[in-house]
């Protein structure tokens, strides 16, 4: 059962950066500028590259025939436990740095914990991506604190993109019950512990930026239990297809 449980949690992990890593993936070569271009390209293969080390990780706990790559693109849509933030659409560039602001400031403070965990791998797997993950977290403020504090439109687009988005940061401290049972062998982090950090974290940055901070009192939930949007079978569709098409290619 504990095996089970940290099969999910690993995948709970993953499933975020790889849906995220997936989205934006898809501005490659529609960047506003060649730099920014680049630069949200090298985040997709960041977030590839640390999906791969938790899926090889996953696979080898699951055993039989189970790869990185089974596990990446050949789960149905219910099997996938992302949070409902990641799987958004682009819709424009402030939609697209807004997501990415709002994960990044969870995803680093879930790796600052994740170095101490007592699982030897996961707590490799934290201390490798901290890097990485602390460049994206300060390119998505960068380009919220410049489109927040630019112009007219640029203001409210990000103020349009945040106030939409915002609805989806609650679940990413949700529990499921395998967290919760990975979280108390030491293993898996309580993300619940993260946010009140994450809120004033994130506000200290709207607020510099001009921006108002949402006052939502119900959030949209779902992803962590495999429940997701109309979106997220059109990322499955597009993200699987060579692999259900060409079977047993590998990563």
């Amino acid at each position: 059962m504990m095996q089970d449980n940290l099969v999910q949690y690993i995948c709970g992990i993953a499933d975020n950066s790889l849906i995220l890593g997936q989205r934006i993936g898809e501005l490659t070569g529609h960047g506003p500028s060649l730099e920014t271009d680049i630069a949200m390209t090298n985040i997709s293969l960041d977030l590839f590259g640390q999906v791969r080390s938790y899926y090889q990780y996953a696979a080898k706990i699951v055993g039989n025939d189970a790869t990185e790559d089974t596990l990446a693109f050949l789960r149905t849509e219910r099997q996938y436990k992302n949070v409902l933030l990641v799987e958004q659409p682009n819709t424009d560039f402030a939609y697209s740095i807004a997501k990415q602001f709002l994960f990044d400031h969870f995803h680093i403070l879930l790796l600052q914990k994740l170095q101490s965990s007592t699982d030897e791998t996961l707590a490799a797997i934290a201390v490798k991506s901290i890097k990485e993950v602390s460049y994206h977290k300060r390119f998505s403020s960068d380009w919220v604190r410049r489109l927040g504090d630019g112009t007219f439109e640029s203001r409210g687009k990000m103020q349009n993109a945040i106030d939409d988005l915002w609805v989806y940061t609650d679940e990413l401290f949700h529990m499921t019950d395998a967290d919760i049972a990975i979280a108390e062998s030491g293993a898996g982090v309580d993300v619940r512990l993260l946010k009140e950090e994450y809120y004033k974290n994130v506000s200290a940055i709207l607020e510099e930026s001009t921006l108002e901070i949402p006052k939502i009192e119900y959030f949209q939930k779902g992803g962590k239990l495999g429940i997701h949007t109309e979106h997220m079978g059109y990322i499955l569709a597009d993200m699987q297809y060579m692999q259900r098409t060409f079977p047993n290619m590998t990563w």
